[in-house]
């Protein structure tokens, strides 16, 4: 990796407390759990803490990665083994 490249990347990490998706770890959830995901977003989109609401033992943090995860291209096949 070159100088520039490794300012970036650590620039990147401090002024920023997102992390990008290939980081993150695969959250699990339950078939129940992603159906009503799935069903909740339809209804009030990307109001995360709503929907981690309806799901004990879920944050919207979570919820908004498991979300982002699972229908980002790429990522589907990769983090469950699944495919869509």
């Amino acid at each position: 990796m070159d100088k520039r490249r490794k300012k970036q990347a650590k620039t990147t990490k401090e002024d920023s407390e997102e992390v990008s998706s290939i980081e993150w770890d695969f959250i699990k959830m339950t078939e129940q759990e992603e159906d009503l995901i799935c069903r909740m977003h339809k209804l009030v989109g990307d109001r995360w803490e709503l929907i981690a609401g309806r799901i004990p033992g879920r944050k919207p943090e979570e919820i908004e990665r498991f979300w982002i995860m699972r229908h980002r291209e790429g990522t589907v096949a990769k983090g469950a083994g699944r495919e869509s």
